[in-house]
């Protein structure tokens, strides 16, 4: 089973993404901050990151950025998921190094895909 690390700061969304992964057969891991969800990376070497932006401290794109740019974890896929569903939030995320970008709720059978399609690349 793939691991998925999920970095976000709100309880609610961390548990409704973690059921819908656990139903399609992932295990999960969460952080709530950034910072801890870098640390956690490199510790457990995650198959994919999914990344809210809207924390405190560290943002989401600030840490996609030190994990693209970190030789640890670059190889690890980041899915920006995030309530900002502008244009240029969505075109910076992914200069930033994430490999896609979804917004807050997600559809469960879109964010699969996705995950999915980034697995097998």
């Amino acid at each position: 089973m793939a691991l998925v690390l999920i970095i976000d700061d709100s309880l609610t969304d961390v548990r409704v993404l973690t059921v819908l992964l656990e139903r399609n057969g992932f295990d999960v891991v969460s952080a709530a901050n950034a910072t801890d969800g870098i640390v956690l990376a490199r510790a457990q070497q995650p198959d994919l990151i999914l990344m809210d932006v809207i924390m405190p401290g560290t943002n989401g794109f600030q840490a996609t950025r030190m994990l693209s740019k970190d030789p640890e974890t670059a190889a690890i896929p980041v899915i920006i998921v995030t309530t900002k569903n502008m244009e240029a939030d969505r075109l910076w995320g992914l200069r930033q190094g994430a490999r896609d970008f979804v917004t807050k709720p997600p559809n469960e059978r879109d964010l699969i895909s996705r995950i999915n399609r980034l697995l097998q690349a």
